[in-house]
């Protein structure tokens, strides 16, 4: 979901700070046990990486640095289609080979990065961080300060414990390197911290792997900066989710269900009616007007928008779609637009069973039925084409019926051909209209015709072998057996 903070930052000198975003990507995740890298598994349809990405452009940042490691030619593919032509960062990858730990991740960061911005270190496992918790971060980095993200975690085993002297920062201390009296201490680190990039270049160039993990931790900034005189804020927040990463395909599937159950709540403050909000998942942005109900187990992908009064039956799929008001999508509908687009008009019915496809544009009042196909057609208001049936490159005119197993042929092996229908006319059923074709207006298509030249307006039609009737005639009997 992509939504514009009305958060204002201000750094020291009152103006807004210069962000840098540096994501660290490089992880294998061996406890997904995939070959995919464990920032490109998917969270409500998009890569866990890509939630990371559209963060940092919420954050107005002027570069975002990825840091990459395992898979890194597959991340940074897929960072790029992410962030897309019309991301307004500059986006830069880095190498992490071998990976030492957190800290020596960012160094490989310090090429990139200039001295004048406030640096926002993310992770590309944690894809649900609240922008305006960013900006609210950011300001209490202030442009000289180290500011962490820090969380009240009621089992904190893992993490990395804040320790305190009053309200002042003081140290963050790995898990495996905490004692007994700090493993009590249940504020911990999330991951996430906003620093001055001149002041982090120089902390990171003292690093050093002496613990129990021998590696390079990035935590370690915070005794330098104590030991600078740099202050060392903390901003707290409740909400695990924002700072939870994922690990394994559990953890995934526990974000998700968190993240569609926020989804469900939003919706519902709009005034939308749903079922069950349990059981729904929406994979994109879904928009939607007063008055909407959508039933139990409905998958909304890309862009979809819902008109006043829009009902969504059960266990529909719908995909870059818009549905205008008073619609009603029955159960087991299936509509994917994909770069086309589909439009259903006012009032329309559609389904049950129904499948809509790319370039579908259905105006008011179309009624389109069971196991009935709609692909790269525009179909005029009251139009029906309520059974089993195929509508594929074709034009069809205000009030055409269309009969039950009509079909037509818009494709010669090599091309596809346009079919027109113009107003009023019928359509009988089991028909095939071999494109390219027009039926005037106001004709009749003859039950079981194969059409292949052009009709006139009002015309009957009928192309289909004589009925033969041989009378008495005998059916072939089975032998007897020996």
């Amino acid at each position: 979901m992509h939504v514009t903070s009305s958060f204002q930052v201000q750094g020291a000198s009152g103006q807004r700070p210069i962000v840098d975003v540096v994501i660290m990507a490089a992880g294998k995740g061996t406890r997904m046990k995939s070959k995919t890298p464990k920032v490109l598994h998917t969270l409500a349809g998009r890569p866990l990486l890509g939630h990371v990405l559209d963060t940092a452009a919420q954050l107005l940042a002027r570069k975002v640095v990825v840091i990459t490691g395992h898979g890194a030619i597959e991340v940074e593919a897929a960072c790029a289609v992410s962030a897309g032509a019309t991301a307004e960062f500059d986006l830069n990858f880095v190498r992490q080979e071998p990976q030492l730990g957190t800290g020596h991740a960012v160094q490989q960061a310090v090429p990139a990065l200039a001295d004048d911005g406030v640096v926002v270190v993310l992770s590309g496992d944690v894809p649900l961080t609240q922008a305006d918790t960013l900006f609210h971060l950011i300001s209490a980095c202030a442009g000289n300060k180290l500011a962490l993200l820090t969380l009240e975690q009621r089992d904190p085993t893992g993490y990395g414990r804040i320790v305190r002297t009053g309200d002042a920062v003081q140290a963050i201390v790995e898990h495996k390197d905490a004692s007994d009296v700090q493993r009590q201490i249940t504020e911990i680190y999330s991951g996430i911290m906003a620093v001055p990039a001149a002041q982090l270049k120089r902390w990171l160039a003292r690093l050093d792997n002496q613990n129990a993990q021998k590696e390079y931790y990035l935590t370690d900034i915070v005794k330098f900066a104590v030991a600078d005189g740099v202050d060392v804020v903390a901003y707290k927040i409740d909400d695990a989710v924002q700072v939870a990463g994922v690990n394994s395909p559990v953890q995934l599937a526990e974000l998700e269900r968190a993240y569609q159950l926020r989804q469900a709540h939003r919706l519902m403050e709009e005034g939308v009616r749903l079922a069950d909000p349990a059981r729904i998942d929406v994979r994109g942005d879904l928009l939607c007007a007063h008055d909407v109900s959508i039933d139990i187990n409905c998958i909304f992908q890309g862009l979809v928008s819902l008109g006043e009064g829009v009902s969504i039956g059960a266990h529909c799929v719908i995909a870059n779609a818009v549905i205008e008001a008073g619609a009603v999508i029955h159960p087991f509908t299936h509509i994917d637009g994909e770069k086309l687009g589909v439009t259903v008009g006012v009032g329309a019915l559609i389904g049950p069973f129904a499948r809509l496809r790319p370039g579908a544009k259905l105006g008011a009042e179309v009624h389109i039925g069971n196991f009935v196909e709609v692909k790269n057609s525009t179909l005029a208001k009251g139009a029906k084409a309520n059974h089993l049936a195929y509508l594929g490159d074709a034009t069809v005119g205000e009030r055409v019926n269309y009969g039950a197993g009509s079909i037509t042929a818009n494709y010669d092996g090599a091309n596809k051909h346009r079919t027109v229908i113009e107003a009023d006319v019928h359509v009988g059923s089991n028909c095939v209209l071999v494109a390219p074709v027009t039926i005037g207006a106001g004709g009749t298509v003859g039950g079981g015709s194969t059409i292949t030249k052009s009709t006139e307006p009002g015309a009957l039609s009928v192309a289909r072998g004589k009925q033969v009737s041989i009378a008495n005639w005998a059916r072939p009997a089975k032998k007897p057996k020996a």
